[in-house]
């Protein structure tokens, strides 16, 4: 009996080793960062520009109709200006949701706000910078409120974190 509970717990360890991290690697290895292994890869494209979207699973009753999500989005740009231009239009496109409100505990490289959708209030949080001719934009929506709890939405503030302290 206990050689059967040495290989449950062994399966068991090695199942919480795995958890750490997945890597990503975007624009042909100029990019990179890690993401929680539970984080779920729901989108990716190639080419120009390439995008990632990952599924931040929320233990509540509406975690699965009210999505948290990150998406970390790389495009080829020629000069800094190039990168103003792309900033800009982004900005406008944040401003032009439904609900839009910008949100207190921004800085100059996190972009802050609220918005609607499917009727649900969302918290965002956009950065951007320009490297090696690329613009990268980390964007983090999370519900606002969640039955998944203030220890929920601390983790996950801390993952978009932790990719924008790789990005930077």
């Amino acid at each position: 009996m206990s050689f059967f509970r040495n290989i449950g717990l062994a399966g068991a360890l090695l199942l919480a080793g795995a958890a750490h991290a997945t890597d990503v690697s975007m624009a042909g290895g100029s990019v990179n960062f890690s993401t929680p292994d539970q984080w779920m890869g729901i989108m990716e494209t190639q080419g120009d520009p390439e995008v990632r979207v990952f599924q931040v699973p929320a233990p509540s009753p509406n975690g699965s109709s009210n999505l948290a999500r990150v998406s970390v989005t790389v495009k080829q740009l020629g000069t800094a200006s190039d990168f103003q231009q792309y900033f800009s239009g982004a900005m406008s496109k944040a401003k032009a949701l439904t609900g839009y409100q910008p949100a207190t505990g921004g800085s100059p490289d996190n972009f802050v706000y609220t918005a609607q959708e499917n009727g649900a209030q969302f918290s965002y949080s956009e950065r951007y910078w320009f490297k090696d001719n690329h613009a990268i934009q980390l964007r983090c929506v999370r519900p606002a409120q969640s039955a998944a709890g203030a220890a929920w939405r601390a983790s996950f503030d801390k993952g978009c974190d932790a990719i924008a302290a790789r990005l930077k």
